[in-house]
């Protein structure tokens, strides 16, 4: 049985993340690191708080579209309106360890993943653009093992922290970039039905 409750239902967290986030990039983005999230949770053998993990998969960028320079920093006050428990806004927070105004480091395992894919979803997302079936689901690992070491490609998408989420979780780079693609192959289609309703 669970242990980790957001106090908010998926419904209700999905309505708090559009009232802060109107850019279809930004509710994809949520989407799709939600998808990433509850696959992870499952693999890892945490099925039980997978609704967790996903939740905060899905909120984690609540406070970006609006408040850039206040990512992870604003974002606790606007959760703890919308009525989300403590551990799930430590967790939200915690992927900014290092790189933004917060001081909470990822120490659950859920928040060492969430620090680990976070960057990697949109390197992931952008190589799969550049295919000719714009799908992860024909994607192989040593492509994106190419993508990944071509720095120029998908610049945005942070290497260093990519790199320090797979050593924060005690993985080697390639098992994190091959479950995160796996994992986003196995939700593609339930993430792009979602970014239709959602966008």
């Amino acid at each position: 049985m669970s242990t980790l409750t957001a106090n908010v239902t998926r419904d209700a967290a999905l309505k708090t993340l559009k009232q802060y986030n109107a850019e279809p990039f930004h509710i994809r983005h949520g989407l799709t690191v939600e998808a990433v999230m509850g696959w992870m949770a499952q693999e890892l053998g945490h099925g039980e708080d997978r609704e967790f993990w996903s939740l905060v998969g899905l909120m984690h960028d609540v406070d970006f579209e609006k408040w850039p320079e206040e990512h992870c920093v604003k974002a606790p006050a606007l959760l703890r309106e919308a009525g989300f428990s403590d551990a799930f806004i430590h967790a939200v927070c915690s992927h900014g360890w290092g790189m933004t105004g917060t001081d909470c480091k990822p120490e659950h395992q859920m928040e060492k993943v969430l620090f680990a894919c976070d960057e990697l979803t949109g390197l992931i997302g952008a190589a799969a653009l550049m295919r000719p079936s714009k799908s992860t689901k024909d994607m192989e690992l040593k492509s994106l093992k190419k993508k990944y070491k071509d720095k120029k490609f998908a610049a945005g998408c942070s290497r260093e922290c990519i790199a320090q989420g797979a050593e924060l979780l005690g993985w080697e780079l390639d098992e994190l970039l091959d479950k995160t693609l796996r994992a986003m192959a196995a939700t593609e289609d339930a993430v792009e039905a979602e970014v239709a309703a959602n966008t």
